[in-house]
């Protein structure tokens, strides 16, 4: 079970670095308002008005066109190594003394715990209590 998240873990890292380190394009093209087609990393497909514009008169050529295109893009990470120099002192200090206290949860202790309590009382011929009328009040 632990090889079996430990190796979940490591895919799920790879793929993160994987996807931060890629540029996402997104490209979108609007007809009236409403979006007509979307893609990613390459251009929409027109819906094919503005075709349909160009065999209309000269008159029609003047009017506002309704299809649109929108373009998003993300960039991704370029440098991903990163110096311990660079940091400041309180955050070297932070880095270390955060690192070694969560190492730290991982050491065995090799403390025995020796119980008494899954071991019964003797069993008592007679109760000495009753029998000298010695009692605590």
């Amino acid at each position: 079970m632990k090889n079996l998240l430990h190796k979940l873990f490591s895919v799920s890292m790879a793929m993160l670095l994987l996807l931060s380190t890629i540029s996402w394009t997104v490209e979108k093209h609007l007809c009236m308002g409403r979006v007509m087609d979307v893609a990613l990393f390459e251009h929409a497909n027109d819906c094919g008005m503005e075709a349909g514009l160009a065999l209309l008169d000269d008159t029609a050529m003047i009017k506002k066109h309704c299809c649109d295109d929108e373009a998003f893009t993300m960039q991704g990470q370029d440098d991903l190594t990163h110096d311990f120099s660079n940091f400041n002192f309180l955050q070297q200090v932070f880095l270390i003394s955060f690192t070694s206290s969560y190492l730290g949860l991982f050491e065995e202790t090799t403390d025995e715990n020796i119980d008494f309590d899954s071991y019964p009382p003797p069993i008592l011929a007679e109760d000495l209590n009753i029998l000298h009328q010695v009692f605590l009040i």
